[in-house]
């Protein structure tokens, strides 16, 4: 339950509907599995098993989750299964097939292959922040992301949400970042940065476990833009920001996952909600501090 990766975004106005509501909301859009000829499905499923709930509250925080389930039918197992019909039907009718008639044979072989495709489920946790009206999202896809918001729309009936932080301003502040200007509070520069020329050409650099502050480094931005740089917070955070205001990479301090561990495992819910705020709460006041660096650096 400890994000790894997240897509954020920023809530214009607060989610209207009471908890119980919100509940509701979701049951009737849960997950059911794939039927025999369904190549996906997707929908919401408990965050945390041990909570029965489709909405988890942890204080000011709300934990939900999407479960998408996915059929395994490889295009080469497709193709082995269509080429005797192809070559049949090309000997009947004498000719070679069009497009269109090799399309409906894959439909059918398609139609017929899916009952027994292997199934491929994930699950991907999402928290809403409600004293910040943010939705962290526990992926680092942005279409996976985009999956949450609109199942949460169908659901909810309205989300106002949209990235949480302007990509031009970002991309204005890794370049002062990397060069030590202006960071979030409580973070230093990282090990890592990535960056990319903006011509056609798009020649890429990135460096590794690496002094950042080093004229090696520093000297890319002559002719460079940072698309991903880690930043670290003395026995807090460590991630990686990217240009597109997705954060990976994301770990916790030894202090930080260690937190809890003298609860145990013995009351499960006990240690569950133990963590999932520590987690929401360690995760939130870093974005604050990054989303305030931005504001800043873009009134100035």
């Amino acid at each position: 339950m400890w994000f790894k990766n997240s897509r954020v975004y920023q809530l214009s106005s607060p989610l209207s509907v009471d908890l119980a509501a919100l509940e509701q909301a979701l049951v009737e859009f849960r997950f059911t599995p794939c039927s025999g000829q369904q190549q996906s499905s997707q929908g919401f499923s408990f965050p945390f098993e041990s909570a029965q709930s489709y909405c988890y509250q942890n204080q000011h925080y709300l934990f939900f989750a999407i479960k998408r389930q996915e059929k395994l039918l490889p295009a080469t197992v497709v193709q082995e299964e269509m080429q005797p019909r192809l070559e049949a039907l090309e000997a009947e009718k004498g000719r070679a097939l069009s497009r269109k008639e090799k399309d409906s044979i894959k439909e059918d072989v398609t139609f017929e292959l899916l009952p027994r495709a292997f199934s491929k489920t994930q699950l991907v946790l999402a928290c809403y922040d409600q004293n910040k009206q943010r939705i962290m999202i526990n992926t680092s896809s942005s279409s996976r992301a985009e999956d949450v918001l609109a199942l949460l729309r169908k659901a909810i009936g309205s989300l106002p949400a949209l990235p949480w932080l302007d990509p031009y301003r970002l991309s204005n502040c890794l370049q002062l970042w990397l060069q030590s200007e202006q960071l979030p509070s409580s973070f230093q520069l990282g090990h890592e940065v990535e960056l990319k020329a903006p011509d056609e050409e798009g020649a890429k650099v990135r460096f590794s476990n690496h002094l950042l502050t080093t004229e090696e480094v520093q000297s890319h931005l002559q002719d460079k833009q940072v698309t991903r740089l880690e930043l670290h917070q003395e026995e807090g955070l460590s991630l990686k920001v990217c240009d597109d205001g997705s954060l990976k990479s994301i770990r916790y301090h030894d202090s930080i996952s260690s937190k809890n561990d003298e609860l145990g495992w013995e009351d499960a819910d006990a240690r569950l909600a133990a963590d999932s705020l520590l987690m929401a709460s360690t995760l939130s006041a870093a974005l604050e501090q990054i989303a305030q660096a931005v504001t800043v650096t873009k009134d100035e």
